[in-house]
C-alpha cells in the first residue's frame, strides 16, 4: 500500500498542510522540533510524493551541504576556507551544519537535505549512522567523506596520511634524544585519524628499536579537564615520560595546562609535539612543534570532487576513490634538539 501525506501527518501528529509546507521547503511557520519530527516520519515511512520525486530529479539548486563533527576545532576553519573558495569559483553555495559528534543530530541534518533539495554533501562523519551513509550511496546521492574513512564502504574520501604524520612526530622526538614517549588520544571508536595516529606512533617506536609500553598510551575521554588530570597523574608517577605526543590541537592546550600546573617546563622537563598547526602554535612559550595537515587543500579537493560528481553525466562510471594527502612537521622549540625547519619525510 502506497504511503500518503495523510499517513505522514497522522504519525507526526500534525496537519496535512504542515507536512506539505515542510516538503516544499516553507519552513518559517514551523518550529525546528516540528520540522525534524516530520522529516523523521517521512524517512521512517519512506514517503516519496511524486511531485517531490520529480523535483528532486529535475531541480538543481547549486547548493551543497557540509556536516562537521566539531566546529570548535580550529582545524576546520582552514578546511572550510578551502571548501568555500572552491564552491565560489565553481558557482555553488555552501550550507554548514554541525553534528557535535551526536548521531541523532547528524541524522536530522541528513533528513533535512532531501527537503532542502541540496545537490550533494561533504561530511565529516560521526560514524554512528552507517545505515544512512549506505542509503546515500545506494541512492546515488553525491557524497564525499572528509577527514575520516568510513570503513567497509566504497565512498569518495579525502583524508590525510595520519600514520605518516604520527611517525614524523615520534621520529623527531627520538632524534631529539627522548626515550620515553607518551601518546594522548581520544577514544578511537572507529575514527580513522585516531586509529592511524596510534598506529604511526607504534610503528615509529618499533622502527627505532624501542619497546611499546602500554603505560605510555593514554586514551582519555573527550571532556574538558580530563586530559589535564591524566597528564598530571602520568607526570607525577614513578617513571614519568620525557616526551608527550598530543594527537589533537584542542587536546594540546590541556596537555600544556597539566604540565604547567606541576611547575614543569617545556622542553626542559618534558618535550611536546602537537597535531595540527594553528595560528597560536608559534606564539606559545616555547613555540610548539606541530604536525601540519594541508587543511585548505583538503577542503578544496573535497569540494571539487563533490561538484564533479554532481555535474557528471554518468556518475556511476566515476569509481569512488580515497585521496590521502601528505602531512609535514613544523619544527620549533618545544622538543629541544634541532630547532627550526620543516620535515616532509
Amino acid at each position: 500500500m502506497r504511503v500518503t501525506i495523510a499517513d505522514v501527518a497522522k504519525k507526526a501528529n500534525v496537519s496535512k498542510s504542515t507536512v506539505s509546507r515542510i516538503i516544499n521547503g516553507n519552513l518559517e511557520q514551523n518550529t525546528e522540533e516540528t520540522i525534524n519530527r516530520v522529516l523523521k516520519v517521512i524517512e521512517e515511512l519512506d514517503y516519496k510524493p511524486n511531485a517531490l520525486a520529480r523535483s528532486l530529479k529535475l531541480t538543481k539548486t547549486n547548493i551543497i551541504g557540509m556536516i562537521l563533527s566539531n566546529l570548535q576545532n580550529p582545524f576546520w576553519a582552514n578546511v572550510l576556507e578551502g571548501v568555500e573558495d572552491t564552491c565560489q569559483s565553481l558557482g555553488y553555495n555552501l550550507m554548514i551544519f554541525n553534528s557535535n559528534e551526536k548521531a541523532e543530530l547528524e541524522a536530522e541534518h541528513f533528513r533535512s537535505f532531501d527537503i532542502r533539495q541540496l545537490d550533494g554533501m561533504i561530511v565529516n562523519p560521526t560514524l554512528k549512522n552507517i545505515e544512512l551513509y549506505q542509503k546515500l550511496v545506494k541512492n546515488g546521492f553525491p557524497f564525499v567523506s572528509i577527514n575520516r574513512r568510513i570503513y567497509d564502504m566504497d565512498v569518495n574520501t579525502v583524508t590525510v596520511n595520519n600514520v605518516k604524520g604520527a611517525k614524523l612526530a615520534v621520529n623527531h622526538l627520538i632524534a631529539s634524544g627522548r626515550k620515553r614517549i607518551a601518546i594522548f588520544l581520544y577514544p578511537p571508536e572507529g575514527i580513522s585519524p585516531r586509529i592511524e595516529r596510534l598506529e604511526g606512533y607504534q610503528e615509529a617506536l618499533k622502527e627505532n628499536g624501542m619497546k611499546i609500553d602500554s603505560s605510555l598510551i593514554h586514551i582519555v575521554r573527550e571532556q574538558k579537564g580530563e586530559i589535564v588530570s591524566a597528564v598530571q597523574n602520568l607526570l607525577k608517577g614513578p617513571n614519568p615520560p620525557d616526551a608527550i605526543f598530543s594527537t589533537n590541537n584542542v587536546m594540546t592546550l590541556e596537555v600544556l595546562e597539566g604540565i604547567k600546573k606541576l611547575n614543569l617546563t617545556v622542553p626542559g622537563d618534558i618535550a611536546l609535539v602537537g597535531y595540527d598547526e594553528t595560528i597560536w602554535s608559534k606564539h606559545l612559550n616555547p613555540p610548539l612543534t606541530t604536525v601540519k595537515q594541508p587543511a585548505y587543500v583538503m577542503g578544496g579537493i573535497a569540494a571539487k570532487k563533490l561538484i564533479d560528481l554532481i555535474e557528471s553525466k554518468d556518475p556511476e562510471k566515476m569509481r569512488p576513490e580515497v585521496v590521502a594527502l601528505e602531512p609535514f612537521l613544523i619544527i620549533r622549540d618545544s622538543c629541544g634538539g634541532k630547532k627550526g625547519g620543516i620535515v616532509f619525510d
